[in-house]
């Protein structure tokens, strides 16, 4: 379930196509194992889907009881109410496309119920854009102008209400979202301060103008939220590469260390090598391992070689190098002491 944005798309566009028949499985994943009870009905599931609506299923010539079959023999899951997955398909997906997958579900059994337009946004719209987000709420969150349907009343879904113009909408998998700036916005104005710096820089690094941002600030004057809003803007750089990054740096900042250079060029025998964290004062770069959204990313063998060659040219032309991990992130005082001793061995007073 690739995401791309139709930038063309405006929010008149209807909601979540009604007319399309399901999400399409993607190639190699296996339908679910064989079960007496299921096995015929198995059949009038359409082999290019993955995602099906109750009344879709119906039309299959599948009733309540042969649902409940193929739900109690796992070949289904019900994701929410009216809204079905091929189990094998969803057992195929990580956590970062599981939550995407719950928002294009959402909104593929809602308007089956429900033809008044709605948007989705916030955190939400921040999943379908890509953007890093970190221990972010799982809601579905909506924008829409009138009252909320049926559909939508559900315990994780929240409602938000506001105008939108067109211009600050676009189309994402066929779902209504708000734009990359909207969105940013949003979420400034309802999340942490480090969440919402993540998302600063990556606004920055994507190419929206600090004076964009600092002119929405501006008109949100008194909003709850603009405080954190403010301030992680003022702290944001387009050169923090990741949300680890991100994180580093802040927390470089609430230990009282000397800014870094970021994103600093070190030439060598072996080519240039960029550091993400460096005092070139001291010698001392900062390094960051374990990018990723959802945090889980493994490095390969062809990587750590890489890493090795590179860390061994930097200690040849004598710059210390700290390596950290996300867990480091979590501990300040052990983060503040080897950072600060390699520092002092490079000279700072």
């Amino acid at each position: 379930m690739n995401s791309s944005m139709a930038g063309d798309d405006k929010a008149g566009a209807h909601p979540a196509a009604p007319g399309a028949k399901g999400l399409h499985l993607v190639q190699g994943v296996r339908p679910g194992l064989e079960h007496p009870a299921s096995s015929g009905l198995q059949g009038r599931l359409p082999a290019n889907e993955h995602a099906w609506r109750t009344r879709q299923l119906n039309d299959s010539g599948l009733n309540p009881a042969a649902i409940e079959v193929l739900l109690d023999t796992g070949v289904l899951i019900r994701i929410r109410r009216g809204a079905y997955v091929r189990a094998a398909y969803w057992e195929s997906l990580d956590q970062l496309h599981r939550d995407k997958a719950r928002i294009i579900l959402h909104a593929h059994a809602a308007v089956a119920t429900e033809r008044a337009y709605s948007v989705y946004s916030h955190v939400s719209a921040a999943r379908l854009h890509d953007l890093p987000l970190w221990k972010a709420d799982e809601r579905i969150h909506i924008t829409r102008a009138g009252k909320c349907s049926t559909a939508e009343r559900a315990s994780d879904v929240r409602i938000h209400s506001r105008q939108l113009r067109d211009d600050e909408c676009t189309v994402i998998d066929g779902v209504p979202v708000t734009n990359l700036l909207r969105t940013t916005v949003d979420c400034a104005l309802t999340m942490t301060y480090q969440q919402v710096l993540i998302l600063m820089d990556h606004a920055l690094r994507s190419g929206i103008p600090r004076d964009v941002l600092e002119r929405e600030a501006s008109v949100l004057d008194r909003h709850r939220g603009i405080r954190i809003f403010r301030a992680a803007l003022d702290f944001a750089t387009q050169f923090s590469e990741s949300a680890g990054e991100t994180l580093t740096r802040d927390l470089i900042r609430v230990c009282n260390i000397e800014p870094p250079q970021l994103q600093f060029t070190v030439p060598s025998r072996n080519g240039s090598y960029r550091a993400d964290f460096a005092w070139p004062a001291y010698k001392v770069i900062l390094e960051f391992d374990g990018a990723g959204k959802y945090f889980n990313y493994r490095p390969t063998q062809e990587v750590l070689r890489d890493e090795r060659v590179r860390e061994n040219t930097l200690i040849e032309l004598g710059w210390s190098v700290i390596r950290i991990e996300w867990r480091d992130l979590f501990n300040e005082h052990a983060f503040k002491t080897r950072l600060v001793a390699a520092l002092r061995k490079g000279g700072m007073k």
